[in-house]
């Protein structure tokens, strides 16, 4: 089964230096709905946080050339480098703090500076620091505290994805930042993963595509009963004439899915849903899912739901919260309206083009909300430019 995270949390994300996130400090809360004009980095956000992901899984080189190189994501002509900070805040009076710092060479990037260390360092030493390509490992248990990697060091990938196992409190703030996952729009073209039969396997995701939405449904009825029943109960509401959820083989090892509605002899199959009702099925097992990571990131999450739908998700994904951190980035007024201020986050940008975040909560908007939802709060521009 999944690990539970909802005591392991991130607290506070900085991000200097990347695309219009010049300078920006984020509180990583329970949930985080980002809302924003276009062009104003709701996905360089989450951008930021899979590519933390990715260092810390020993990706950092792969992910950066898939971005097209360190130079290409750099504030244009304001930007020397990058510096992503991130903190923990499962202590919150001595939270853990990891700091990495980019910068280009030639053609590719060094790391200039890493750490990781408490507020309060045990001892005054850092259990990582790594600054022109010398590395020290601190390890307080050790008599020899101080060490530089014996092993086949890999310079172009992080020290934290590099860090002895038997350092027990990093590797286990690495090992949560590199589980966080990034889910994009599904893709429902008619011969995509989630409109197919699918070969059975161990599953407690659906998949980034959907490619496993049947196995983890299937080992859900089987295993976590209480669970499933949940995933009907939200398709109930959100679909009046849904009655239930079948698994009907079509081959060795392979099964179908297969919907079944009141006053329907026969079910539809997946490719017959349509494009909404296949996002929603696949939303509503991700949010349910026993193996959510530490950090889910989530963009655009209501394409294709009718409006109805927002209020359904909105509770979904306060739910799920309590079992992981949540950031998403929307384009949709109406999925605000069913959250509360604290869960939203307002993006902005100032007359050079740069990124600005804030709160709703912490916005003066007290005698405003009396008489407004946010979303028209949104709508009027009380709580941002809109484009």
């Amino acid at each position: 089964m999944g690990t539970d995270h909802s005591q392991a949390r991130f607290g506070e994300l900085t991000v200097k230096g990347f695309r219009r996130l010049l300078d920006v400090k984020l509180a990583l809360r329970p949930l985080s709905v980002t809302i924003g004009a276009n062009g104003t980095g709701k996905t360089s956000v989450l951008d930021v946080l899979s590519l933390l992901a990715a260092s810390a899984q020993g990706r950092l080189a792969s992910t950066i050339s898939e971005l097209s190189g360190l130079a290409s994501v750099l504030t244009y002509d304001r930007a020397e480098g990058l510096l992503f900070e991130i903190s923990d805040s499962t202590t919150s009076d001595n939270p853990l703090e990891y700091s990495l710092r980019l910068r280009p060479q030639g053609l590719g990037y060094e790391i200039a500076e890493e750490t990781l260390s408490r507020r309060a360092a045990q001892n005054g030493h850092p259990y990582i620091k790594s600054a022109g390509g010398d590395t020290f490992y601190f390890d307080p248990e050790s008599k020899d505290p101080w060490r530089r990697p014996s092993w086949a060091y890999a310079t172009m990938e992080t020290s934290l994805a590099q860090v002895p196992k038997m350092l027990q409190e990093p590797e286990d703030f690495r090992r949560r930042l590199a589980s966080s996952t990034s889910y994009h729009v599904l893709n429902v073209d008619p011969r995509s993963p989630v409109r197919l039969p699918q070969p059975m396997a161990p599953a407690e995701l659906p998949g980034r595509n959907g490619e496993d939405l049947v196995s983890c449904l299937y080992n859900l009825r089987e295993t976590d009963r209480d669970r499933f029943e949940a995933i009907q109960d939200s398709l109930r509401a959100a679909f009046p004439r849904f009655e239930r959820l079948d698994f009907p083989p079509v081959a060795a090892g392979t099964l179908a899915l297969a919907w079944r509605e009141s006053g329907s002899s026969k079910p539809l199959y997946a490719h017959q849903l349509s494009e909404g009702t296949l996002r929603f099925l696949w939303l509503t097992t991700l949010l349910q899912s026993p193996g959510l990571t530490a950090v889910t990131l989530l963009d655009e999450p209501e394409v294709s739901l009718h409006p109805e739908l927002l209020s359904l998700l909105a509770d979904q994904l306060r739910e799920a919260s309590r079992r992981t951190q949540i950031v998403v980035a929307t384009h949709s007024d109406a999925l605000i309206r069913f959250l509360d201020p604290s869960e939203v986050v307002v993006m902005d940008s100032t007359e050079d083009g740069m990124t600005t975040l804030k709160r709703a909560d912490e916005l003066d908007l007290g005698e405003w909300l009396k008489d407004y939802s946010l979303d028209e709060l949104w709508r009027n521009g009380r709580i941002g430019a809109r484009a």
